[in-house]
């Protein structure tokens, strides 16, 4: 008889080892929770890369961030161009032991392409998918796409008969406070198996001893614990409380550095830090909208002093962007990467010529438990144009509560974060940020932006095969996003993971995702 129920499988675990306690628990202390056990659930990368330890796709990246196989064994693309075949992984099972089939990643993409879903825009040019026998699906797509490899590293599969016995098959949304049975429970097929959850509190993993692939790591216990003061973070990582934290803040890293017991690990995340605004008709508070024009939101622009965030908010440890994405990220050319200049007289010029009247009210929407060192940032960034005579409102709140405003239209200027994740391509801004709101494409363009030129050389990238002159594409679309200034790009956030003595392997990826299937400890094997 099949175990029903994720919680039961770990409890059934819990009962096989006895009183033997866990050699090896890393306790993960992170600078907010995970918003829901679905990875469906919000475009967050965050939750999406937690849950990755429990859900697996048909491809992952490897180590050296390639794309490799996962639940797909192999793949091919038919002779009409339009449809992928792949060849499923035999012998795996679900957390809950039942097999995975095609079935289960037929069902899986059919909830995460639903229109309700929060997910959908990942899957960009996916049409249909059909079941060929137990182990070979066809993904059907809109037409020529040379990215669907990428597009699947994060779409999770799901177990069709857990999801059918408990109500599950369509897809929740955190943003809208849609919530179902996969928002508290779990059932995948990866390295590690939720054993319990108190959201806000603490979420427990525990390792899968019947997971498909051979362990990198020696883990036998994960313990996520959202630490949302930075101060109390750095404390309990001190004191041992804490083992790991992906969020070391850059403020404290001296002070991590020089503690005996602790190990620092630095880099500068593939992450882009930009600030987007409205282009609607009026701001929330009624009054017309000035961002609508390009030279107001040139003005704003000019009033940053980037070298002095640099400096001052980011300690040194950012590094500043005049382009919208990152260098490693394909489709970047340095001559886009070029910033106008902090200069406070041009922008009240521009001001004046947009017709933006004296000490303007506007909402300044920002994240409390968001991008690095973001609240600071952000006072740092209102108080610039409150010099240039405007007059900015802060509302920075938790992710939970800033969320639906931006995703309905509710705030004015707002900060948003982009790695580019899962594609690792400049295609995806493009398509999640910058085209319009359309089907699949636009499911971040919260502004309401529509360039049609801009639109139709992200689509024909969308289709382009060549590598060479897909991003020849990319890169032509991005010079539009620059010269109209649709965003302006802040920098390129650092990354600053710590860890204490006991964990002795712990590596740090560009793409700011940690994945403890190869991170060690120093008891056990």
């Amino acid at each position: 008889m099949k175990i029903k129920n994720v919680m039961l499988a770990s409890a059934a675990i819990a009962a096989l080892a006895g009183t033997v306690q866990a050699e090896n628990v890393l306790k993960w202390g992170a600078n907010r929770d995970i918003g829901s056990l679905d990875p469906y659930s919000f475009g967050d990368s965050f939750t999406i890369n937690v849950l990755n330890h429990v859900y697996e796709g048909l491809v992952r990246y490897s180590r050296d961030l390639k794309i490799e196989p996962a639940l797909a064994e192999s793949w091919e693309i038919l002779d009409d161009q339009i449809t992928w075949r792949f060849k499923l992984r035999e012998g795996v099972t679900f957390h809950n032991g039942n097999p995975f089939t095609a079935e289960d990643v037929v069902a899986s993409l059919t909830r995460v392409s639903d229109e309700t879903s929060p997910l959908k825009g990942n899957l960009p040019a996916y049409v249909s998918s059909s079941v060929v026998d137990e182990y070979t699906v066809d993904i059907t797509l809109n037409g020529t796409y040379p990215l669907l490899l990428n597009d699947l590293t994060n779409i999770h599969i799901f177990d069709k008969e857990w999801m059918t016995e408990n109500d599950a098959l369509m897809p929740t949304d955190a943003g809208a406070g849609t919530e179902g049975y996969a928002t508290y429970n779990a059932n995948g097929t990866g390295p590690f198996i939720v054993e319990s959850r108190q959201p806000d509190a603490k979420t427990v993993f525990v390792v899968n001893p019947d997971w498909w692939d051979e362990p990198q790591h020696n883990l036998d216990k994960i313990e996520l614990t959202p630490v949302n003061s930075a101060a109390t973070r750095v404390a309990a990582l001190l004191s041992g409380e804490i083992s790991f934290t992906n969020d070391a803040p850059v403020q404290d890293l001296p002070r991590l550095t020089a503690a005996p017991n602790v190990k620092v690990l630095e880099g500068v995340d593939l992450r882009t830090v930009m600030i987007g605004f409205p282009f609607r008709d009026t701001l929330t508070n009624g009054e017309p909208n000035p961002f609508k024009e390009k030279a107001a939101r040139e003005a704003l622009y000019k009033a940053i002093d980037l070298d002095l965030i640099q400096q001052k908010v980011m300690r040194g440890k950012s590094r500043t962007a005049g382009a919208t994405i990152a260098p490693p990220i394909p489709g970047y050319v340095e001559a886009l990467d070029t910033v106008p200049g902090y200069d406070a007289e041009a922008s009240k010029a521009l001001l004046a010529e947009a017709g933006v009247p004296e000490g303007m009210e506007f909402e300044f929407n920002c994240l409390s438990d968001g991008l690095v060192n973001e609240e600071q940032f952000c006072q740092a960034i209102a108080s610039m144009w409150s010099r240039i005579g405007l007059s900015p409102k802060l509302d920075v709140a938790p992710r939970a509560v800033q969320s639906p405003k931006r995703t309905n239209g509710k705030t004015d200027v707002y900060t948003l974060g982009w790695a580019t994740l899962p594609l690792l391509d400049s295609y995806s801004p493009l398509l999640q940020i910058f085209h319009s709101k359309t089907g699949n494409a636009g499911v971040f363009n919260w502004g309401g932006w529509s360039y049609p030129e801009l639109d139709a050389l992200i689509d024909a990238a969308g289709q382009e095969l060549d590598l060479e002159a897909r991003l020849a594409l990319q890169t032509e679309a991005l010079q539009m996003v620059k010269d109209e200034t649709i965003m302006i790009p802040l920098h390129q956030q650092p990354m600053a993971w710590a860890v204490t003595e006991e964990v002795t392997e712990m590596p740090l990826f560009p793409d700011a995702k940690p994945r403890l299937w190869f991170a060690k400890m120093g008891g056990g094997s």
